[in-house]
């Protein structure tokens, strides 16, 4: 992949994340601060900020968006590796619960 695909690729993730933050956030304020695992004062400024200024930030070359997700317990519970499908909805349940745990000691 050449680096001018990849650069519009990223700007392209950070348009849309930035779109879809601004959605949540308007839509369901605490369920945008838990799924997006951001802070109040962060969820302001996103919901401020205009079209304009969307573009602008999504131009950069830089992706917005990260994994929250970076121990092996709740990445193992998310692909169930091992698991049969009768335990999935169980494991998703637990990496929601352990996330939901990280987002309350971030804030």
């Amino acid at each position: 992949m050449e680096t001018t695909q990849i650069l519009a690729e990223i700007r392209e993730a950070n348009l849309s994340y930035m779109m879809l933050a601004q959605s949540l956030i308007r839509a369901d304020r605490e369920q945008a601060l838990f799924r997006l695992g951001i802070s109040e004062e962060t969820a302001n400024l996103i919901n401020a900020l205009t079209p304009a200024q969307m573009m602008k930030i999504a131009t950069s070359n830089t992706l917005l968006c990260r994994f929250r997700m970076d121990d092996d317990l709740v990445w193992g519970l998310l692909t169930n590796h091992g698991k049969s499908s009768a335990n999935d909805s169980v494991s998703r349940l637990h990496a929601s619960i352990l996330m939901a745990g990280r987002h309350q000691e971030a804030a």
